[in-house]
């Protein structure tokens, strides 16, 4: 299947440069490309694309503005191309909250130019795709998430030592709703979320600023506390945690891929699993593939309570679906429940 791609950005050398790219790639057509807002909006009438890529930062209406009102009048998967500067990394991880599905650096674009490499872009684009918005009139209110299931035993009202969590395509959107009903108190909490490294420092900010919790990046051998939550920095190396109860510490170490990423969220919650066991709780939300599924099985068979995210609130079920096929989840709920599954509040 040709995947249908509009441009939005508001440089003509970016928009060629971007269509050249995308055109080389056998299964993605350029339908159009856009120098602002405005244009975006009438060739998306035009041409029905599958997935947009735009660019933020623009004159008139800017990107999240623009992002905004595709997601309220006419959800289409959206990448975001930006650059990787201070700024362009903060509205970029604004984006991933409103709805994007991904991102990518303009600077990587330089160097898959370099190097003839496209297909990081590509294989985005063709993840974008897969996602399906319904498409609603206006005003029309979201149809309403699933009751949590119990699949397993009942997760126990207690507070838990530690909280792992795990996410990918749509996760950014899914941490800022799940954290911003953490306390401040929170048990100490460690995050993989795949995600480009130029973007990360964004991202932990911008979740940081939606919870009570303080939202750090993780840095190496970072003894974990209380009112915490550690995001990994998405480069080349695993999270995963070491000590004892009461004394949990990061570690950050270059590895090769595991389930197809690094950092990967299996080794995150198989390392929960050996150090934390049933003092312990599991978190899987949206994205694609089954990273983490065979990480929160070895998290339940510890003794650790487990959840997934249900179906009708993932961007993409494909995670927490590999999960549950496992039986890994004991408990499959909507975003807006999770954290309460989560902190022990919910019996």
């Amino acid at each position: 299947m040709t995947i249908r791609v509009l441009i939005v950005d508001d440089s003509p050398t970016m928009r060629a440069i971007l269509a050249a790219c995308l055109s080389a790639e056998p299964d993605i057509q350029v339908v159009g490309a856009a120098g602002n807002a405005a244009e975006g909006r009438e060739l998306m009438k035009v041409h029905n694309p599958d997935v947009v890529t735009l660019d933020i930062e623009m004159p008139g209406m800017n990107g999240l503005d623009f992002l905004e009102k595709i997601m309220a009048l006419r959800p289409t998967p959206v990448i975001i191309v930006s650059g990787s500067t201070q700024q362009g990394a903060e509205v970029t991880a604004r984006a991933l909250t409103l709805g994007a599905i991904d991102c990518y650096a303009k600077a990587d674009l330089d160097a898959a130019l370099q190097t003839g490499s496209r297909t990081k872009l590509g294989d985005m684009i063709r993840t974008a795709a897969q996602v399906k918005f319904e498409r609603r009139a206006p005003g029309t209110p979201s149809p309403a998430a699933t009751t949590a299931v119990r699949t397993g035993s009942a997760i126990r009202a207690h507070r838990p030592d530690i909280i792992a969590i795990g996410s990918s395509t749509g996760g950014v959107e899914a941490l800022q709703t799940m954290l911003a009903s953490f306390p401040a108190d929170c048990p100490p909490t460690v995050i993989v979320q795949h995600v480009n490294p130029r973007f990360a420092p964004a991202i932990a900010k911008t979740l940081d600023l939606a919870s009570p919790a303080t939202v750090v990046l993780a840095e190496p051998d970072m003894p974990l506390k209380p009112g915490h939550a550690y995001l990994a920095p998405g480069d080349d190396r695993h999270l995963t945690i070491g000590g004892a109860p009461g004394k949990f510490y990061t570690r950050l170490r270059p590895g090769n891929p595991v389930s197809g990423h690094l950092p990967s969220v299996d080794m995150l919650f198989g390392s929960v699993a050996q150090v934390a066991g049933p003092r312990a709780v599991g978190a899987l939300l949206t994205g694609m593939g089954s990273d983490g599924a065979r990480g929160l099985l070895a998290m339940a068979q510890a003794g650790a309570h487990t959840i997934a995210q249900d179906e009708a609130t993932c961007t993409v079920f494909g995670m927490p679906r590999a999960a549950i096929s496992l039986g890994a989840a004991q408990i499959i709920a909507p975003i807006g429940e999770i954290a309460q599954y989560a902190l022990g509040k919910a019996a």
